[in-house]
């Protein structure tokens, strides 16, 4: 399991590397509100990584990593709607996303599965 949570590490990375050249082409009147906000969310997200590599009890965690990521998806489609990205960067970072959010539920798959000692 080790390997998959750091691919989710890295792939937090890689987004984080994709999203804030991004959010420097939103309108100045956002910069500091709402691409502040996907910010955050970025952050939380590999906050949540690392202690989920680090912890013992994972669940809280990983549910905590799902949630953040949900609020991620739903920051990015409202970007889009108000036309702070064009549709090709909206895919693209949508996927990202998605792809985390698909190695997220694997690791709370994993954890929930797993049998007590």
């Amino acid at each position: 399991m080790e390997k998959e949570e750091f691919k989710v590490l890295q792939k937090v990375q890689d987004l984080m590397v994709y999203t804030y050249p991004i959010l420097t082409q939103f309108p100045k009147a956002e910069r500091f509100s709402f691409a502040q906000d996907i910010r955050h969310c970025l952050n939380e997200l590999l906050e949540y990584t690392i202690e989920e590599d680090k912890r013992y009890y994972k669940k809280t965690t990983i549910e905590n990593m799902d949630v953040t990521n949900e609020k991620l998806k739903k920051y990015i489609r409202v970007a889009f709607d108000l036309h702070y990205i064009d549709k090709h960067r909206y895919a693209v970072w949508e996927a990202k996303v998605v792809e985390i959010g698909k190695m997220i539920g694997g690791l709370a798959r994993s954890v929930s599965t797993k049998p007590k000692s």
